[in-house]
């Protein structure tokens, strides 16, 4: 579907014309006003490099090369306040001029009274459209457990998707993800970063990955964001990323997938205005598609 042969006079024509953008993932910090537990030096993730994003971000720092406009994006909850997840929303609305989006936090294994209350409270903000609960790992436990079912059944009540991160290579988590689709058709599930693609190849891995991605994207209320490679490798090579794209974009078809940065977690790698470079001169695909995966999509699934 994607393999069309390398133009130099498309990605000519992309670079004189503006391309419009949409970046459905992304994370703003402010260190006075928020808790971000994650982003303490002598808290976990112990990561040696964490200094670069350990700071400040504003929309102000989403600067694009000239050649594209960033029209919006979405912010994804970055751990402001996880017991009161409306805070995050609250700072963001009173900051931010751009148009954006939120998916807020909220944990998905409270009981129904609580989850309610959180719930009615992130309704009030008109920039809410979704809600992310970190999975990865306990994906198996957690959805299977009645009252996360239920939980997540409230949120596809009230049109809010649920994003979720987990690892598509391992089989146990994407059947539990498509148990939830088939039990509540009506959740709209995003897949952030593209289901933690292995890094390795060769590896079985990868082959699980590879294959299982072909399972889950037969539910066309799922959909797929491709970013967070600086998570898997510091220095990821463009090859690498371009094909786990390919893949996802012949699994997904072109209305499914969306490109994304997630930023600031992308300037492990580089800056922020080189991965849309990157993006837009590697891939070989059509101007149309690139217009979908960067644009069009995010604007559909995150209701702007």
């Amino acid at each position: 579907m994607v393999a069309i042969p390398r133009s130099k006079a498309i990605h000519a024509i992309r670079l004189r014309n503006q391309m419009k953008i949409i970046d459905p993932h992304v994370h703003l910090f402010d260190l006075t006003k928020g808790d971000y537990h994650w982003l303490k030096a002598d808290n976990p993730p112990f990561w040696s490099d964490k200094t670069i994003i350990n700071k400040n971000f504003s929309e102000r720092a989403l600067q694009l090369n000239s050649n594209a406009e960033l029209t919006g994006f979405v912010h994804i909850e970055a751990g402001f306040d996880n017991k009161e997840p409306w805070r995050e929303v609250q700072w963001l609305e009173s900051v931010c001029k751009k148009d954006f989006r939120s998916v807020a936090c909220i944990d998905i294994t409270l009981n129904t009274e609580k989850f309610k209350y959180h719930l009615n409270k992130l309704l009030t903000f008109r920039s809410v459209v979704g809600c992310r609960y970190i999975i990865d790992e306990t994906a198996v436990t957690l959805l299977s457990d009645i009252q996360v079912q239920e939980n997540l059944a409230l949120l596809a009540k009230y049109q809010l998707s649920f994003d979720a991160q987990f690892s598509i290579g391992d089989s146990e988590s994407v059947q539990a993800v498509i148990t939830i689709l088939r039990t509540i058709p009506e959740l709209k599930v995003i897949i952030n970063h593209a289901g933690w693609p292995p890094k390795d190849r060769d590896s079985n891995d990868y082959e699980h990955w590879y294959k299982n991605m072909e399972f889950i994207a037969q539910y066309p209320q799922c959909a797929i964001k491709c970013s967070g490679w600086e998570m898997a490798d510091r220095n990821y090579q463009p090859n690498w990323i371009i094909d786990i794209i390919k893949h996802c974009f012949t699994c997904f078809g072109e209305e499914r997938v969306m490109l994304a940065s997630n930023f600031p977690l992308c300037l492990f790698y580089g800056d922020y205005a080189g991965l849309w470079q990157l993006y837009c001169e590697h891939l070989d695909i059509s101007s149309q598609q690139l217009k979908l995966i960067s644009y069009e999509n995010a604007y559909l699934w995150y209701k702007f």
